[in-house]
């Protein structure tokens, strides 16, 4: 059969598995674990692979969230669970310390928005903007994902971050990635952690080429009511408004940080927090 007949059968039969279920009623509460890969490199006479694969196993250990999809229908509510905290070992003079900030991402698919309230420097911002369309692009792969038979979807992208050339100047650098997700249209929920969403099914499984999030349980139809409110209090901005603060305030960070750097010294790493 050919590839395109192939996919035309997928996507029918995704699009009568999503119609079936779709005027059920669904909510309910699912879970998710985080993992980032960790690329660190050390130069200079600092370079030293003891001490550097201790820093990367440190970031890795602290990039390991837990994270919480509150959903319904048309709504979602995503958060980070809080953890207790414990002490990092110094290694080599370097302490490592992860935040990664306290966002609370409402979304809303019928109304096409979404709300992200996140605390950066000590100020609490409300980001309000459209929902962005990806583009996704759907294959005809699948694998299960606990008791749940998944699809996958990918899109492409090009992204600009922040990074120190080599005579330590901070420099912007557009690449490309790949962000790819396997969902379920056993929940028909066109939904998925962070700020993902737009598929026929809820997204239990993301990874952009560095993050990945995987969904580790789902309670559908609580015997509770899931409450979703959508955050109200903090500045509001537009997402293309708080990128240009947040781009201003990481370049003085790092002039900061270049001015006050010794050997022996802490080195406090944080990412977006």
């Amino acid at each position: 059969m050919a590839k395109s007949a192939k996919k035309y059968i997928l996507v029918l039969s995704i699009l009568l598995i999503y119609t079936t279920v779709q005027s059920q009623e669904f909510q309910g509460v699912a879970t998710y674990k985080s993992h980032r890969k960790v690329d660190l490199k050390m130069e200079g006479k600092s370079k030293n692979p003891e001490i550097e694969k201790q820093i990367q196993d440190q970031l890795r250990e602290q990039f390991q969230q837990e994270y919480t999809l509150k959903f319904n229908k048309n709504e979602s509510l995503y958060n980070k669970n809080e953890k207790l905290s414990k002490p990092n070992p110094m290694a080599g003079g370097f302490s490592i310390t992860v935040t990664d900030g306290s966002d609370l991402i409402y979304k809303n698919i019928k109304e096409n928005r979404y709300t992200n309230k996140t605390e950066m420097y000590g100020k609490v911002f409300l980001i309000q903007d459209a929902l962005k369309d990806n583009n996704w692009e759907l294959a005809d792969e699948t694998k299960n994902i606990g008791d749940y038979t998944c699809f996958k979807a990918t899109f492409n992208e090009e992204y600009t971050t922040q990074t120190i050339s080599s005579d330590g100047e901070m420099e912007s650098v557009t690449k490309n990635r790949t962000t790819t997700a396997w969902y379920t249209p056993q929940l028909p929920i066109s939904n998925g952690p962070s700020e993902f969403y737009g598929l026929p099914g809820l997204i239990l499984e993301i990874n952009d080429g560095e993050l990945t999030l995987v969904c580790t349980k789902i309670v559908l139809n609580p015997s509770e009511k899931v409450e979703i409110e959508e955050p109200t209090k903090g500045k509001k901005v537009s997402q293309s408004e708080f990128d240009k603060i947040m781009e201003k305030k990481n370049k003085e960070m790092m002039e900061q940080f270049q001015s006050r750097r010794k050997d022996g010294d802490n080195v406090v790493i944080k990412i977006g927090g």
